[in-house]
């Protein structure tokens, strides 16, 4: 006779919490609340808890992507690294359709840019760090706010209003 394992509900958390790294010190990171935005993040847009790895990483680091893939200096605060290239349909559902489940890419945030971005902008280093989570997913998912005509902006105003993260108004 067949015996059903039950899955305890530590490990349905741990499979169903989304990838996140910290590989720097220079800003304190509270993961299990970033854990929880991403995953607000996915079911806001119907992806699934492991479609984009995440890691935070130092300036150094950081400059050092920025060089080696946008061949840019310096540093920066997000960057995205898709694991393909997506077309560009039209609308949110579009882009998303298909890819529940799916591997979207990497994403790497420079806490201490966002720090400072925060202060700049008059908003916690939390609130910036979630703000720079939902834009990296938004590139993954093929948005390019430096040749779309606004429409990045416009959808990431829209959840950022959702989720209640920093809204901004747009222009």
């Amino acid at each position: 006779m067949a015996t059903k394992r039950r899955e305890s509900r530590a490990s349905r958390v741990q499979r169903d919490r989304p990838a996140i790294e910290n590989r720097q010190r220079a800003v304190r990171l509270e993961l299990a609340f970033l854990e929880r935005f991403l995953r607000r993040v996915n079911r806001e847009l119907g992806l699934g808890p492991h479609s984009a790895f995440v890691r935070f990483v130092t300036e150094a680091e950081m400059a050092r992507l920025n060089q080696t893939f946008r061949k840019k200096a310096g540093t920066t605060d997000v960057l995205s690294f898709p694991s393909e290239t997506r077309r560009r349909p039209a609308g949110l559902r579009g882009r998303v359709k298909g890819l529940r489940g799916s591997f979207l890419g990497d994403i790497a945030i420079s806490p201490a840019v966002a720090r400072r971005n925060a202060k700049a902008f008059g908003r916690s280093a939390e609130e910036e760090i979630c703000v720079l989570l939902l834009h990296g997913v938004l590139h993954l998912l093929g948005y390019d706010h430096e040749s779309d005509d606004g429409e990045m902006k416009r959808v990431e105003a829209r959840l950022r209003r959702r989720l209640r993260v920093a809204p901004f108004q747009l222009v």
